[in-house]
Formats: structure tokens, sequence, C-alpha cells
């Protein structure tokens, strides 16, 4: 008996001491380093797992049939605003303003290069030579970019949705008016119908919950008359954008428009992501197309792989942050007079989302978020001495 304890205290300690070794010896260091993207083949993974999407739509289902005609009462899926988060959307709006205002104004100082085939981004005066480039005919130049200059679009990335006027009532876009509805950045359309009221983009704001008749939609408030009140408000109680001086980067030197923009892209990204969490937003499995609302369009423009089965729809699924704004990663330089980056020595060097790495090099502090990424404490090793290095 002693000596099974004995053996079983041994052989519990040669584990433990091979977990420490694993824990410290072993992980592979800046995990957090993007990884590169995904086959085009392959789906993007689920935000919520399958057998929670079949538990919910089981329990709907169960409900309806128990309550053919009920009246719903959590907002925004009443057709109602979310009180809470009618400031949230207005802080977003003003935030992703100020973004590109300040982006603007750096871009004027700091060199931005594009790759002419792909959607690599590099801050520099002198392109890397990183040979990572998948456009058509890489092959050919050896997977090297051919570099020119770039913009704000090629920064931060938006990706359009059609705007909804009323976001309940009918929502799903058909393909024959695929020319007819506007098509507006998806993180806007987030702040319309959360509460922003722009007057080029108009959009029903109701008094009264919708009903859902055995799982459609029906309005009570379309069949009032034109002189009620309440219906009144509908239309003449409007929450306007107040505009502050965030927006505003012209009296600002390099280094505080620096700290503005990075403070304002940390601002859209956790009200992006607070009002993500009560308004549904979707994205094609598939291919970059998103959708603000209850459910997606029906226009059929995907051409993704296996559209011709799915007779160029969608196919639908949880949109994440990254899909309403899509940050380009970009390899960080330490010194932009510095010679360029080596394909030898990539394992070594971080990276950053390009609104960091240009606030970065206008003066702006790191962010503590992407310390790691960006590999800060590293030193590159000379090109003579890649092989002496472990």
């Amino acid at each position: 008996m002693q000596r099974r304890r004995i053996a079983a205290y041994l052989h519990l300690e040669k584990l433990c001491t091979r977990l420490i070794h694993l824990r410290f010896f072993c992980d592979p260091p800046y995990a957090d380093v993007p990884k590169p993207g995904r086959d085009k083949s392959e789906r993007k993974p689920y935000v919520t797992p399958v057998t929670e999407l079949i538990r919910r739509a089981r329990k709907e289902r169960e409900a309806r049939k128990a309550h053919p005609v009920r009246m719903l009462e959590d907002p925004p899926h009443n057709g109602l605003l979310v009180p809470e988060l009618v400031h949230v959307a207005h802080r977003v709006y003003l935030a992703r303003e100020s973004l590109l205002s300040g982006l603007a104004k750096l871009l004027a100082s700091i060199p931005l290069l594009s790759c002419k085939f792909c959607p690599e981004v590099h801050v520099g005066r002198v392109g890397h030579g990183i040979r990572t480039c998948n456009g058509p005919k890489s092959s050919m130049r050896s997977a090297t970019h051919v570099w020119r200059k770039g913009g704000v679009h090629n920064v931060v990335f938006f990706p359009k949705c059609f705007h909804l006027h009323d976001r309940v009532g009918n929502a799903r876009v058909t393909h024959k008016e695929k020319h007819h509805v506007p098509r507006i950045p998806a993180i806007l359309e987030l702040c319309i119908q959360a509460g922003v009221d722009l007057d080029k983009y108009p959009t029903k704001r109701r008094t009264k919950p919708v009903y859902s008749v055995e799982g459609r939609i029906v309005d009570f408030e379309e069949g009032m008359m034109e002189g009620d009140d309440e219906q009144m408000m509908t239309t003449e109680k409007r929450t306007t954008v107040v505009r502050s001086d965030c927006c505003s980067v012209h009296d600002l030197d390099l280094k505080q428009t620096s700290t503005a923009t990075v403070e304002s892209w940390f601002q859209m990204l956790a009200g992006v992501k607070e009002l993500m969490g009560k308004y549904s937003a979707w994205t094609c499995g598939f291919c970059p197309e998103v959708q603000v609302g209850p459910k997606g369009h029906k226009v059929r423009n995907c051409k993704a792989t296996k559209h011709q089965a799915r007779d160029g729809q969608h196919a639908w699924q949880e949109a994440r942050i990254e899909d309403l704004i899509g940050p380009n990663y970009v390899w960080h330089v330490g010194n932009l007079d510095g010679p360029p980056l080596e394909n030898s020595l990539k394992r070594y060097y971080g990276k950053a989302p390009a609104v960091v790495e240009l606030c970065v090099h206008g003066g702006a502090a790191i962010p503590d978020e992407y310390q790691s990424m960006m590999r800060v404490d590293v030193v590159p090793p000379g090109r003579d001495e890649v092989d002496i290095v472990a």
C-alpha cells in the first residue's frame, strides 16, 4: 500500500514538472499575432454554436404554437429603440467621424503604401520585402508586392449593407430591389437603427411595439389615423446628432492628432461591441457581405464557393465585430527611415492594425492591448546572424 502511494506521488510530481515545462518553455510566444487568412472554400466559424441555434429555434417554434398572436415585448425586436443604447450609437457615430478625419490628417505626414494586387498595406517610405502577395500572377513575381500610394480606405475597411427604412416591417431586401435601396457602411446602418437620425437616410421610429401573428410581423400603427398624436410622434420625435469637438482635428498637432485618433478607434470598437449585443448583424459564411437587421437580404450576388448550389444567395450567419470593421493588419516598423523588412526575418516582426501603426508613428503611445502583438521587446537579428539565433 505504501509503495503504491509513493509511486502515485512520483507520477504526480513528474506530471506537474512536465506541465510546468510545457507552460513556460513550449508555448508559442506572441500567439496573438494575426494568422494568415482562411481558405476561401472554408466557412467562417460560428459565433454561437449550432446546437444553441437549434435550441433557440425550437424554443421559438414552441412559443409560436402556444401563443399564435402575441405582442413582442423586448426591444429592438418589437420595433422600438433600446433607450440605454441611443447615446452609445451617437458615440460610435462621432468616433467614426473623428477616426476618419484623424487618419486623413495623419496620412498627409506619414507615408502609406498599398499593394497593387492584394490588400497588403505597409507604413513606410519603402515597401517591405516579405513575400506574402497572393494576388493574380503572384507566382510569376515570387509573391513580391507591387507598391503604390495608399489612402484611408486601405487603413480600415467599412463594408456596406442595404439601408432599411423600416427595420421590422419589411426588412428583407429582394433581388429586384437591389438597385433601388441605398447601400451605406454597415457600422453607419447599425448606428441609425440604434437611434442616430440622419436626414439623408430616414428611418421609421415607432411608439408602440409590433405584434407577431403566427410568426409574421404586424404593425398596427400603420392603420391609425393621420391626426393621432402618437402617430405624429413617430416622425417628429427625432434625436439629432450633436457634433462635438472630437470630430475636428484641424487645430491639433501631429502627436495630439495621433492620440485622439487611437482613442476614437477604441471608443468605436467598444461601442460597436455593445450595440451588437442587442442589434443583430449578419454576414455571409463564405464572402464579406454583411447586413444589419433582423435577417439577411435576398439579393443573389454571392460569388463565393458553391454559390451555384445556393442560387447565388448568401449563407447568412451571425456577424462578428471584424465583419463590420475590417482592420487591415500591417507589419510593425520600428524606424520609417530604416532598412526595409527582410523576408528571412519575418518571424521576428510583429503586427498591428494599420490605424494603431499610423498613430504610433505619429507620436501616440503604444496601447497595452498591442504590446505583445507588435513585439516591441524583440530585437530582430541581422541578416548575417540568422543562422546562429535559436
